[in-house]
């Protein structure tokens, strides 16, 4: 299977020995990010630092004049990716012989949403998510659109991986974060996402629905979670809390939306790119999971795109919806953790490829090479050695 690590451009970029290193790993390619979300952090191997914060989303390079006069327009990065990092990084990578994809994060932007509260999505009591920009939403459908074609084709790249291109939840790594003491369980958790800006109030309307009627009914089903009483039925769930009919109606208007997001981005970014460019989406095959890997339909999302990457931090069990369409051709990465210390399996990679190859992966995805161990990295060398 062929392999790829993800990197950031501050994992290279003033390190000399970094491509060589990496390349060393036994990957073929390195998905390096082009726009991503604020962070921070380690740099085990750089000669000068050991922390990097990124303090908003950003695109690591320098944005074109399509923003001119735009409200919704990206951020250039600080001191942490000055200049065109992107560019310099993916310079230094292809020398060594590794194959180069852009790494783009969409509808996760917590600056966006704090400079423009509008763009984001507002839960049934009211709470606006400030890192998650509502995809139902014109002007940002516009502004992802157009940020998946900018980021995505970058020169010397050879394909992207979009992340974050659907629905954004509740679930978000925060600085200080302290919204674990609930279990929501996957029911309340898609509560807890549906969106009440004003472009979802109508949409819901067109389905049908009441907006401030749904909203009350969001919230009366999710009080015995407040009140700790346990709900892992999943979508089951959600049915059983809101009714079918009515937890229907909310999966369309959001199916849709994600949908048509999808397929535009994904046609946006063939349009700007040279004959060839591979399209992949991080995507998760139950559809009405919301976040880095948004749910997808698997036949409808690789009738659109050139393949998924699969979260497979639980097992690779995901794969099998994408593997059952029978999609020749198609990439299925299976996305592997290999940061002891981020909760990644360095250790089992060998068995976990294996594995993952018996449910149809066509390639594997490792995170991430620039925040591992040395002792990490010795244990993915060894492992895709034995491939």
């Amino acid at each position: 299977m062929k392999a790829s690590t993800f990197v950031y451009p501050w994992d290279v970029t003033g390190d000399p020995g970094a491509p060589a290193r990496i390349a060393a790993l036994g990957v073929e390619q390195v998905t390096l990010a082009a726009a991503y979300h604020s962070t921070r952090a380690l740099t085990p191997r750089h000669p000068r630092r050991r922390i990097v914060t990124a303090e908003h989303a950003a695109v690591l390079y320098p944005p074109d004049g399509r923003w001119a006069g735009r409200a919704l327009r990206p951020y250039p990065a600080g001191d942490w990716a000055p200049g065109d990092a992107y560019g310099e990084a993916a310079e230094a990578l292809a020398a060594t012989g590794l194959e180069v994809h852009t790494w783009v994060v969409l509808a996760h932007n917590s600056r966006l949403g704090a400079e423009h509260p509008d763009t984001s999505v507002v839960n049934a009591y009211g709470d606006r998510y400030p890192w998650a920009p509502c995809v139902a939403q014109p002007a940002t459908r516009a502004y992802l659109v157009d940020l998946a074609a900018e980021a995505a084709v970058r020169p010397g790249a050879a394909g992207v991986e979009l992340e974050s291109l659907g629905w954004y939840g509740l679930q978000h790594l925060h600085a200080h974060d302290k919204t674990g003491g609930v279990g929501l369980g996957d029911a309340g958790l898609y509560l807890m996402a549906l969106c009440f800006c004003p472009a979802c109030r109508d949409g819901y309307g067109a389905q049908g629905l009441d907006a401030d009627v749904l909203a009350a009914v969001v919230r009366e089903a999710l009080e015995p979670l407040w009140r700790g009483a346990p709900d892992d039925r999943g979508w089951s769930g959600v049915v059983e809390l809101l009714g079918e009919e009515t937890a229907a109606a909310t999966r369309a208007w959001r199916d849709e939306r994600a949908r048509t997001l999808q397929e535009a981005a994904v046609a946006a970014v063939r349009a700007a790119a040279p004959t060839g460019f591979q399209v992949l989406l991080h995507a998760d095959p139950v559809t009405h999971h919301v976040g880095a890997n948004p749910g997808v339909d698997p036949a409808h999302v690789l009738s659109v795109a050139d393949g998924v990457v699969v979260p497979c931090s639980g097992g690779p069990g995901l794969l099998t919806p994408f593997a059952e369409q029978g999609r020749e051709g198609a990439v299925l990465a299976a996305n592997f953790g290999v940061v002891s210390g981020m909760g990644g399996s360095p250790g089992t990679l060998t068995a976990d490829m294996a594995r993952a190859r018996a449910l149809g992966a066509t390639e594997v995805r490792l995170y991430h090479a620039g925040l591992a161990s040395d002792a990490d990295l010795e244990a993915v060398r060894e492992a895709l050695a034995g491939r």
